[in-house]
């Protein structure tokens, strides 16, 4: 544990989202703005034949009325572009853009807008689905067909997860002005550099032409992460009026503005031997794309490398369906290809009659069985332990329905959560003032996990300064180039660029100090407090604003690039979990609670315990979401997702939620990156719906594959 790193700190920018000075995008306030509002197409499939502005034209306040036979072509082939052409892709898919002095008017000559359509037949349905295309497979190992007929011991079950939508509390709003031929928009966005260069290719211009601006993002998890069509109809209608132009999606909007996950089908097939050794997987899954689009996320690559199996096939495919095209959300196919692996391997621990831990541990890996390349870092092994002391697993009757609390059946499940710990080139400016204060840069987001602070802190370890000195700023496209923020890899890689860009200030000063201190080794230097001092000798020691006055400097500014090592390239780096859970099941209402959740992770260093406790306890919310709560229903008939709002797509509440014990086994990996973080936003979530499952199984003996899992299958 170092002075600032791994100690628990308050979010720096709490404050100002609490008192609600923070600036989402819709909230900054320009002059002279006008309002957009989204026009839909009440069709899934087909092509308009004729779309009638002129009754929306004429109302008040009305500036003009956007369709495809009068918007500018974008330059992009970036995804779905609204308002190119008459196809109709998806039911609720743009068809008009209406911008008026207000956004009442605005909405209200949105439903003057009259269209005609030549409809077709639309499939929406995956499961019956006629157009099903081969997606990217990984290389089969071994012979897992053969492996799979000869095993003694064999489950094979299919499972099922539907369409599920993020919801994060802020809607996506875009509000764009043109200065000539410059474009500055402040846009909901994970990855301002992305969003410059999507607008930059659509207009046909240079990416410094383009200012992206995004301090804060009140909930995304991935939703936010493709550019999607309104920020390029707000630059549109911008340019063309010449005044600044916002527009927000509605929450109906939401569910086809931005993607969702997609509707996933698995079959698994495990082969074993009677004592439990895994023989053969053969995972098989289809997950739905658009008709325009092909999205992939491999649910099945799971768990390839989690458990030793020498025979593994991991066949994918997916279905094109005539709605939107899905994106990343939270725990993109890990999740989903947990929930059937995991599940399965319950089944077989039922099977073999050998209890679900100890299956795991069984068939545990020290080496990856993929590659065979050792492991940066495992500590799964430990998780388990410590997880089921934790959570008193060994206290567990093995039979179903074997263990009640009065009226309520009790089912103890359990699962693992694997996720890869990944880093990406990042850059990080940092400017170190003569008042021993910094400002610290990159074009980074901060989501909701908490990037302000844990940016802060490391800065603050490596530049000897209390976090309150240190002035971290983000979401700006003329900030130091930043990934997106998305698969857990920020605070790795981030991290690392504050961290590079730390010791380069470190050895300027040095260099201008080379008289004033008898050892200017960076190794055997560290900045403290506004000193560079001997960490030998504590007592030899020189001010730093001396070194900056002696030379006629008021700051000092580095900018500093990390990049991954080639040494990781040696290794399997992943980050690793164990998920306990507790459901409470009463059969003649249906109702299932879960009462209890413990959850160990081993993720690398912990860089704020107290964050990463709040990313953990939500990744499991989430997680108990997706097990019992959520589904997007389709009307297949219109091909229209119906549950489209916050009163008919359910989620978890605060009744929902009952004890969650979040715990870090923490590990020393120097070889993911110098400072040994693996992401966890995502980690978190994975095995819980399994859990949750597995639970249910063992408190009711029925095992449902198909999420989520709801009163009516309960009663099933």
């Amino acid at each position: 544990m170092g002075k600032y790193i791994g100690k628990e700190m308050s979010r720096v920018d709490g404050i100002a989202k609490v008192t609600g000075t923070a600036k989402y995008s819709a909230e900054f306030q320009l002059k002279n703005m006008a309002y957009g509002y989204i026009v839909q197409s009440t069709i899934a499939k087909g092509q308009i034949t004729k779309i009638d502005t002129s009754e929306a034209e004429k109302q008040p306040g009305v500036l003009k009325v956007y369709t495809h036979l009068n918007t500018p072509k974008s330059k992009s082939n970036d995804g779905f572009v609204a308002l190119q052409s008459d196809r109709i892709f998806f039911n609720g898919q743009p068809i008009a853009f209406v911008v008026a002095e207000t956004f009442e008017q605005a909405r209200y000559a949105a439903q003057l807008v009259k269209a005609e359509y030549k409809a077709e037949k639309s499939e929406t349905d995956m499961l019956k689905a006629t157009s099903i295309k081969q997606a990217r497979s990984e290389k089969t190992r071994g012979n897992p067909q053969k492996a799979f007929e000869e095993s003694p011991v064999k489950v094979t079950a299919e499972y099922i997860i539907p369409i599920e939508h993020h919801n994060p509390l802020e809607p996506h709003a875009a509000i764009a002005y043109w200065e000539g031929d410059n474009l500055t928009i402040f846009v909901k966005t994970q990855g301002v550099k992305q969003m410059q260069a999507h607008l930059a290719e659509s207009f046909g211009l240079e990416k410094e032409k383009i200012h992206v601006i995004c301090p804060f993002v009140g909930g995304a998890f991935g939703s936010a992460l493709n550019p999607q069509y309104y920020p390029f109809l707000a630059a549109v209608a911008s340019k063309e009026l010449n005044r600044p132009v916002k527009v927000a999606y509605t929450r109906r909007q939401m569910f086809t503005g931005h993607g969702y996950r997609p509707y996933t089908w698995q079959k698994v097939s495990i082969g074993a031997t009677k004592d439990g050794k895994l023989q053969a997987i053969i995972h098989e899954a289809i997950t739905n794309s658009s008709s325009f689009e092909d999205f992939t996320e491999t649910p099945n690559s799971f768990g390839r490398s989690l458990y030793n199996c020498p025979n593994y096939d991991t066949p994918y495919k997916i279905a094109k369906l005539d709605l939107p095209t899905p994106t990343w959300m939270r725990a993109p196919g890990m999740v989903s290809g947990a929930f059937a692996l995991e599940s399965a391997l319950d089944e077989l621990a039922y099977e073999l009659k050998i209890d679900p831990l100890e299956l795991r541990l069984i068939n545990y890996a020290e080496t990856d069985p993929e590659t065979g390349r050792p492991f940066s870092s495992k500590a799964l092994r430990e998780c388990y332990l410590k997880g089921a002391s934790m959570f008193g697993w060994e206290k567990r009757k093995f039979e179903p329905r074997s263990m009640r609390d009065g009226r309520w059946l009790v089912g103890w499940g359990m699962a693992t959560g694997i996720w890869g710990a990944f880093m990406l080139p990042a850059s990080v400016k940092i400017t170190y003032k003569a008042d021993n204060t910094a400002t610290v840069e990159s074009a980074t987001a901060d989501i909701g996990p908490g990037t302000y602070t844990t940016i802060t802190i490391i800065s603050a370890e490596f530049l000897g300064l209390p976090p309150e000195r240190i002035k971290f700023s983000l979401g700006d496209s003329k900030m130091p180039d930043a990934p997106m923020q998305g698969g857990s890899f920020t605070t790795a890689s981030v991290g690392t660029a504050a961290y590079g860009a730390a010791l380069q200030i470190k050895k300027k000063l040095l260099s201008l100090a080379s008289d004033m201190l008898p050892d200017t080794n960076p190794e055997n230097v560290e900045m403290s407090e506004g000193f560079l001092r001997l960490k030998s000798d504590p007592s030899k020691a020189v001010s730093i604003a001396e070194i900056m006055k002696k030379h006629g400097l008021s700051e000092i500014t580095e900018v500093y690039t990390a990049t991954p090592s080639s040494e990781r390239q040696k290794y399997r780096t992943l980050a690793h979990g164990a998920q306990f859970v507790e459901v409470k099941v009463d059969e003649d209402l249906g109702i299932i609670k879960v009462t209890r959740v413990v959850e160990t992770t081993a993720c690398g260093k912990i860089v704020n315990p107290k964050t990463s406790h709040s990313q953990e306890m939500g990744g499991v919310v989430w997680g108990i979401g997706m097990a019992l709560q959520e589904v997007t229903e389709i009307d297949h008939r219109y091909g229209k997702m119906i549950t489209t709002d916050l009163a008919t797509y359910h989620f978890p509440v605060n009744a929902d939620i009952h004890e969650i014990t979040t715990e870090f086994i923490e590990e020393e990996d120097k070889i993911v990156n110098p400072l040994g973080i693996k992401g966890m936003g995502e980690l978190c979530m994975v095995g819980i719906p399994a859990a949750v499952a597995n639970a249910v199984f063992h408190a009711t003996g029925k095992r449902i594959r198909e999420l989520p899992i709801t009163p009516e299958k309960i009663f099933g």
